[in-house]
């Protein structure tokens, strides 16, 4: 047996990777080149440190990070251990910038995690919560709108000479698509607030998370999509990020600054063709969930060449 990070690698566990390799190759996902191009994703993890996952699991999961140079978790708990294992099988060469959690029932104690191949990818410093406009009334100051329930979570990044802001946002499920339009919209207004503000030296905002947008037909996403905020050519055909693939849950969208940054290469990354089984056979498919998640990763390829831009932008003023 072949040994890992996490262990003893069996027969049933090669099986096992064999499969996800083959379901990842699908994806087409192009190959990452040094300040050329970078791949980015966003993954709603399925409660994940809420209770310990399988070694296979873990591995599984690894194996699906180290796909991107940079992708965003949603739904990473407050205990970080199966994160740990993760990194452990990622190797020395990846990184990970996360957030704190909310212990109480709206916050489900969750955090957000930006993990990162530093060979691919420079966080450059910037790691804070978005927090809610306020207002002054009498001494005091009151929020604009209710508080978010999962803060969203921004960090800096650098791939080539491409300076970015990525923000991270899970956004709650309850309360209808109505009330998810209003904290989405005020995301949206966030965002464009910042993105837009003398003092923000990083004009591009890559915003992804798990939005739980039903449709691009719906309000919810018109909110999220207001002001500046596009979804990228390339993720136009990809129809929903659940199991079932007919729920827009999850997004990428950007405020472009050039035209072309983000590629017309995008989509998703399906753990299985028919079933569940396939990975685990004898799980339920709630077991499963539990053990991979819910959603599938969504990813997008970045165009983080930025030179031939910055010539053309000094010759365009030498002839001003």
């Amino acid at each position: 047996m072949r040994h890992t990070a996490l262990g003893e690698l069996t027969p049933e566990s090669a099986a096992r990777i064999r499969h996800i390799r083959d379901q990842i190759e699908k994806a087409n996902i192009p190959a990452s080149k040094l300040d050329e191009n970078l791949i980015v994703g966003t993954w709603n993890v399925r409660n994940f440190g809420k209770s310990p996952r399988s070694t296979d699991a873990k591995r599984i999961i690894a194996e699906i990070i180290g796909q991107f140079d940079l992708i965003a978790l949603t739904e990473v708990r407050d205990d970080l251990n199966d994160l740990a294992d993760v990194l452990d099988v990622l190797g020395p060469y990846w990184r990970v910038v996360y957030s704190d959690y909310r212990s109480d029932s709206a916050g489900n104690a969750e955090r957000i995690a930006y993990v990162y191949d530093k060979r691919m990818v420079v966080f450059t410093g910037l790691a804070a919560e978005a927090n809610p406009p306020r207002y002054k009334e009498d001494q005091d100051y009151k929020l604009m709108h209710p508080d978010w329930w999962r803060s969203p979570y921004m960090a800096s990044f650098r791939a080539g000479n491409f300076d970015f802001v990525m923000l991270t946002a899970h956004i709650r499920y309850s309360g209808g698509v109505r009330r998810r339009s209003k904290e989405i919209g005020a995301l949206a207004d966030w965002v464009e607030t910042r993105r837009t503000a003398r003092a923000q030296a990083d004009k591009d905002f890559v915003v992804v998370g798990d939005f739980n947008i039903p449709s691009r037909r719906s309000s919810a996403y018109r909110a999220l999509t207001k002001h500046s905020l596009q979804v990228p050519s390339g993720l136009l055909h990809v129809g929903g990020t659940n199991l079932k693939e007919d729920k827009a849950y999850d997004q990428i969208v950007h405020s472009p600054t050039r035209e072309g940054r983000f590629t017309n290469r995008g989509g998703l990354i399906r753990f299985y063709d028919q079933t569940h089984e396939e990975l685990f056979p004898g799980l339920s498919l709630h077991e499963f969930k539990e053990e991979i998640s819910d959603h599938y990763p969504l990813w997008i390829e970045v165009d983080s060449w930025i030179e031939d831009e910055q010539l053309d932008a000094v010759l365009q003023a030498a002839e001003e």
